[in-house]
């Protein structure tokens, strides 16, 4: 399968890098230093799954250059999802897929806005790495899993062989006939725990035992799950406790990569996090006075650290 990893970072790195060891035709897009140690050196992956070198490994900056591919994985930051969508357009053939990885729950429909309905499927990521060097990613945790389904439910033949393919580069591929469900319960989760570690510039284990800011955390939580079922989305009905569970179980030094984003004054994807959960709330008629003030809060560091 030839593959385009658009976004060779902490997410897109380990993915490619796997499916590349794996004997897939996987061509990295990057950029600046990154790009051009690649280019020289190869993409590394070190950390708990062990470490990774391929050497040489394609890489470039000019997306049309690459020609037909079968599989996209796009994961790129939110904002930027619109301009690389146009770019991809050179590289789609009748049976590509376009799966986008990032965390939140539009994704997919902003795609198919630009790039049609039939090349795009529904996408997560579960695997966590950083650039910590050009050339170099550091994944964190031992798990790597990649969940991806038609948008319309059908079990594809390009969503088996996709399936199949991840098996072989020795990480779970899961082909979902419900693909809005596993994106919704990453949402549900994540919303909320990006929202208190970005405002508290603080791990998780430092804000979970505070009584106040845990009420925060549950209250952004139940408003995240009640627009996911005024979406139509089919969450179990036990979900909150289920995800409740998940936040007490990780561990005490964890953080988000928005966290992370906005002590290091960069960007955030607030909107497409706190700021969709406010946007759902409005256009159904549910109150989410919780992920209101994380929005109005976080607002002002949403394009990088206030001048």
């Amino acid at each position: 399968m030839r593959i385009a990893v658009i976004g060779a970072g902490g997410i897109g790195g380990p993915y490619g890098a796997s499916l590349a060891k794996a004997g897939a035709d996987v061509t990295f897009v990057a950029r600046g230093a990154h790009l051009a140690a690649i280019r020289e050196n190869g993409l590394r992956i070190e950390g708990d799954r062990g470490e990774t070198h391929i050497r040489p490994a394609q890489a470039t900056d000019d997306i049309a250059g690459i020609g037909t591919v079968d599989i996209v994985l796009c994961c790129v930051k939110l904002w930027d999802l619109e301009v690389v969508a146009e770019q991809i357009r050179a590289i789609i053939g009748s049976q590509t897929a376009v799966i986008p990885l990032q965390n939140g729950v539009d994704a997919a429909q902003r795609l198919t806005s630009i790039l049609g309905y039939d090349a795009v499927m529904g996408g997560m990521a579960f695997v966590t790495g950083a650039i910590i060097a050009p050339g170099l990613i550091r994944q964190t945790g031992t798990y790597q899993r990649m969940t991806f389904g038609e948008l319309d439910s059908r079990v594809s033949e390009r969503g088996r062989r996709l399936r199949d393919l991840c098996e072989a580069a020795e990480f779970e591929g899961v082909l979902s006939p419900d693909i809005m469900v596993p994106v919704w319960e990453k949402f549900i989760l994540l919303v909320p725990l990006s929202g208190l570690n970005a405002l508290t510039r603080l791990p998780l284990g430092k804000w979970r035992d505070d009584p106040d800011l845990l009420a925060l955390y549950e209250g952004a939580l139940r408003e995240t799950v009640a627009v996911g079922l005024a979406e139509g989305v089919r969450l179990r009905s036990d979900i909150v406790d289920k995800t409740l569970a998940q936040m007490r179980s990780m561990p005490p030094h964890h953080t988000t990569s928005m966290g992370n984003d906005l002590i290091r004054g960069n960007r955030l994807e607030l909107p497409w996090f706190a700021g969709k959960v406010v946007e759902l709330g409005q256009r159904h008629g549910i109150k989410t006075p919780m992920n209101g003030f994380i929005y109005a809060a976080l607002k002002p560091y949403a394009y990088g650290a206030p001048a």
